[in-house]
């Protein structure tokens, strides 16, 4: 890969998590390209900001058919995830991927804040020994207002929508009313899908590793359209991470209104 490999210098870094807490603008670093990829994450709003990432082959896929995902992201990748993890208020990873995974969702790779966890676990199938549920400060466990009571009880409670699944913008909204703003929804592919096809989404992060793996489970799968014109068109970014190839994409969504979504 030719060109000057893609850095994020101390300084540079430093400042986007002083503007994460909301101190100082950081307008020195405006030519820098990292200020300019991870600026629109760190910067404090009065409403909710998501951004989704998927990390994936060249040929769009997350695991093998036997469900094997590591490593797919490079180091370069791996460190960007971490990056937008202590940039973020709050990642989202769902049921399926706790199960498959057991992710921490905590901050290694970088110096940096970990944000909160937030399950959304409809039925109550997430072990209570799952890494993300029993580290410290635990996670935000999102159940369905049918769910029976379990164990380990739950943060919050969400009405379903038609399909069984829990409404997005329901949960943003509960999120937002204990100051979690800035949500990095890290997967897995059905709980991205969700919040992209509810319009939720404002940048999606798409890191591509130099490997084919030929099958297995697709990164993005959305309900088919018949035509071209209803794809999804965002404004698209190239950034080269070293290791993975960054595809930044921008989207242009409302606001998500305050409400008062059930906490029990």
């Amino acid at each position: 890969m030719t060109g000057t490999p893609f850095q994020v210098r101390d300084a540079v870094w430093r400042d986007l998590l002083a503007l994460r807490r909301g101190e100082g603008p950081g307008a020195e670093h405006a030519w820098d390209p990292a200020w300019a990829l991870y600026e629109p994450i760190a910067r404090r709003r009065a409403t909710s900001f998501v951004v989704a990432q998927v990390g994936q082959s060249l040929d769009g896929r997350v695991a093998t058919v036997d469900g094997d995902a590591a490593p797919i992201s490079g180091p370069d990748g791996f460190a960007h995830l971490h990056r937008l993890r202590a940039l973020a208020d709050a990642v989202i990873v769902g049921a399926g991927c706790v199960v498959a995974d057991d992710p921490r969702l905590t901050v290694r790779e970088v110096e940096g804040p970990s944000p909160a966890r937030v399950v959304i676990d409809p039925s109550g199938r997430v072990p209570a020994g799952a890494k993300c549920v029993a580290g410290v400060g635990g996670a935000i466990l999102v159940r369905a207002e049918d769910c029976a009571a379990t164990e380990d009880g739950a943060s919050l409670r969400l009405p379903r929508e038609a399909d069984g699944r829990l409404c997005p913008r329901a949960l943003l909204a509960a999120l937002a009313d204990r100051g979690l703003r800035t949500i990095l929804v890290e997967g897995g592919a059905a709980t991205i899908r969700h919040f992209l096809q509810a319009g939720l989404v404002d940048r999606l992060h798409v890191t591509v590793a130099p490997i084919i793996i030929g099958s297995g489970a697709p990164g993005l799968l959305l309900d088919p359209v018949s035509h071209l014109s209803e794809a999804l068109r965002p404004r698209c970014r190239v950034t080269p991470l070293g290791s993975d190839t960054l595809f930044d994409c921008a989207f242009d969504r409302g606001p998500v209104e305050p409400s008062r979504a059930p906490s029990a």
